[in-house]
């Protein structure tokens, strides 16, 4: 069985290690540790790709070149039936989620995600694999501290992590890299029973 894991972000120098580019950095991180191919970019789909195997499965990971809202435009062209869709494991970053945590679902809603949404609407399905990486602040006490308003959003989405969420995002970025690898290797209900604590 062969998967195509899309990381999702902004093309572009000025979104490096932006909060909306989280999906991209997993994607990297996941080629770093399994020894991927060198991303190329790929014209025909306008993504950045890369291909490996985790144990025995193949894997062509996708960085769509088009802006967030337009993710769909490039995966389309890959997958081609509900089947196919199965087994795409889409990554991103999630505001209904605190820094440092990550959930696994599938066949949900894009929950007010534009990259979601160009998605479901390219594919015409929403029965894909999704590992969603929090970006959103938390208060010292642990409670989530979402921004509200089109601007703050906006404005934290494309912001660049400070300094002390660095290490908080480097730990769940090696989460995220290992719940893909257990979707891969023992199905996306194992992962679900063991990062949705």
């Amino acid at each position: 069985m062969s998967y195509i894991i899309a990381g999702l972000g902004n093309p572009g120098e000025e979104f490096e290690g932006t909060r909306h580019n989280t999906g991209r950095m997993v994607v990297e991180a996941l080629a770093k540790k399994f020894s991927f191919s060198e991303f190329k970019d790929t014209p025909k789909i306008k993504a950045r790709t890369s291909t490996g195997a985790i144990e025995k499965e193949n894997i062509q990971l996708v960085e769509p070149d088009n802006y967030m809202n337009r993710s769909g435009v490039s995966l389309a062209p890959l997958i081609t039936s509900v089947k196919k869709a199965q087994n795409l494991i889409v990554v991103y970053d999630d505001l209904d989620l605190p820094l440092g945590t990550l959930k696994v679902s599938y066949n949900r809603s894009a929950g007010g995600h534009r990259g979601l949404d160009s998605i479901i609407k390219a594919l015409k399905t929403q029965e894909f694999i999704r590992v969603r990486v929090g970006i959103s602040p938390v208060t010292p006490s642990g409670k989530i501290k979402k921004p509200s308003g089109d601007d703050a959003v906006d404005k934290h989405i494309i912001g660049q992590f400070k300094k002390p969420e660095l290490d908080i995002l480097k730990k769940v970025i090696k989460q995220a890299v290992e719940a893909v690898e257990v979707i891969v290797t023992e199905g996306k209900e194992a992962a679900m029973g063991k990062f949705n604590i």
